[in-house]
């Protein structure tokens, strides 16, 4: 009997050691991360790690300031804060199956007539009588893990956990980007309305010249009709600019965690182009990987799978559970704590859903089908990480490019359009030449500071693709219900 005892607690030490189901290691990327980025010429990235607070790279206190409230205050970042909260809790209840025991305990007072008691007065030929009964019992049972499932549950619920953690932490990314973004717009945009207000004063100056050329008769009606087309075409821009910038401000202050009417002076002072006070650094496609939220979160969520495949496959195997249960009861409290009126069982219950397994075995192929489904999403993760720093370096090169471009041309234009107006205060050139000039001075301003705008969300765009702003954010807030 010693040697049989022994031998069957070997047994079972042996079946709560392993797990069914297999065992999860991190896959490599499908394809090896690049040591340098293909599109990483020196013009628009830098050796080394990028750094985390990427916006401090642009010297802006404004956006310093804006970023930290957004990180604190913004609403997404808050339900995302607590959905990892409820994935922590998930876990907590998963740990607790594994290590302690079910307990119940229960207590009743009853008074009534049992059937067995009307018989007895039937044969008596005497009237039952309701009779108190006062028990309370405490129950215990504990699953004995032979095959797994509830460590296997522990380990899918923790990185469910850490899949919670990383989309908190992408929802960063993207709040710090967007916030960027919303200023860099409503800097780039207030350059652009200054631009056009300056065009339109111009552009209603000449008009008036003009008239006054007209009452002196060294300007025709024509010239007077061209000159207002060109002040009404001037005074059409601004308004679309100004709404433009309106609807910056507006989404800023919503990232930030406030009202869209929000007064934000300081945001508001802001009337030229964010740019970049140095070349930024983005580091190799290895420290791309680690960095990036989204591919820790999709590798997370293969091992969550995983796991989930040794739940499904322990539901094929026998459950055995060690339960107790001790009971009083009696017609009074002190007839019920006598020896007489105590109760108790303990002892192992064994349950299993054999022979008919076919629904447990369609559970399993079910986990493994979505496993194999999470090691494919995360390799296209991966590539589309690598892509996205590619996509987002050759734009702001090309950008880069662009805006030098037409920065020139719109000074040259500019040289053209003083030249024309010297030229016709002289009589040297006509008032269409002059008329010329203005509208395609106009035009390189608006084509310059579109693109100023552009230049700025390319920026963006590459601090983005990158993954970084997470790592030292705040806790966001949470209100009280």
């Amino acid at each position: 009997m010693r040697r049989f005892a022994a031998s069957l607690s070997a047994s079972l030490a042996c079946l709560s050691a392993c797990a069914v189901g297999p065992n999860y290691h991190a896959p490599l990327a499908q394809e090896p991360a690049p040591e340098r980025f293909a599109a990483a010429t020196p013009a628009v990235a830098a050796a080394g790690e990028p750094v985390d607070d990427w916006w401090r790279l642009y010297q802006d206190p404004v956006l310093d300031g804006l970023i930290a409230k957004a990180l604190y205050a913004n609403t997404d970042l808050r339900v995302a804060s607590a959905n990892l909260s409820r994935a922590r809790a998930v876990l907590g209840g998963a740990r607790v199956g594994l290590y302690s025991p079910t307990t119940t305990v229960t207590a009743s007072a009853v008074e009534g007539r049992s059937a067995t008691a009307n018989a007895f007065a039937a044969l008596k030929g005497t009237k039952a009588k309701a009779s108190p009964t006062d028990s309370a019992t405490f129950a215990a049972s504990y699953e004995l893990d032979l095959f797994g499932r509830l460590r296997r549950g522990v380990e899918a619920a923790r990185a469910d956990s850490d899949v919670a953690k990383a989309a908190l932490d992408l929802a960063r990314v993207a709040v710090a980007a967007d916030t960027t973004r919303a200023y860099v717009d409503v800097c780039a945009l207030g350059a652009a309305v200054d631009a056009a207000d300056t065009a339109r004063k111009l552009a209603r100056q000449t008009a008036d010249i003009t008239e006054d050329r007209r009452r002196l008769g060294a300007a025709s009606d024509f010239d007077v009709a061209r000159a207002r087309a060109l002040a009404a075409q001037a005074d059409a821009a601004t308004p679309a600019l100004r709404a433009q910038r309106a609807a910056a401000l507006f989404s800023l202050a919503v990232l930030t965690g406030q009202a869209p009417e929000t007064a934000q002076p300081a945001v508001e002072a802001c009337r030229k182009p964010l740019r970049l006070a140095t070349v930024a650094p983005v580091g190799d496609g290895a420290g791309l990987l680690r960095r990036r939220p989204d591919v820790r979160a999709a590798e997370r969520q293969l091992a969550a799978d995983t796991a989930r495949i040794g739940v499904a496959t322990a539901s094929l195997f026998p459950t055995l559970t060690l339960g107790g249960q001790l009971g009083i009861g009696g017609a009074t409290p002190d007839k019920a704590a006598t020896y007489s009126g105590t109760t108790f069982s303990v002892g192992p219950a064994l349950s299993w859903t054999a022979p008919n397994v076919l629904a447990a075995r369609a559970l399993v192929a079910q986990s493994n089908a979505q496993a194999r489904a999470s090691l494919a999403r995360l390799d296209g993760v991966v590539l589309t990480a690598l892509k996205d720093v590619e996509t987002a370096l050759a734009t702001l090169d090309s950008e880069r490019q662009r805006q030098a471009s037409l920065s020139a041309a719109r000074d040259e234009l500019d040289t053209a359009a003083r030249l024309a107006k010297a030229r016709y205060d002289q009589g040297a050139a006509s008032f269409l030449d002059l008329i010329d000039a203005e509208r395609s001075l106009r035009a390189g301003e608006a084509d310059l500071a579109a693109e100023d705008q552009r230049l700025g969300e390319a920026e963006v765009a590459l601090f983005r693709a990158l993954g970084g702003g997470w790592k030292q954010a705040p806790v966001p807030l949470k209100r009280p219900l």
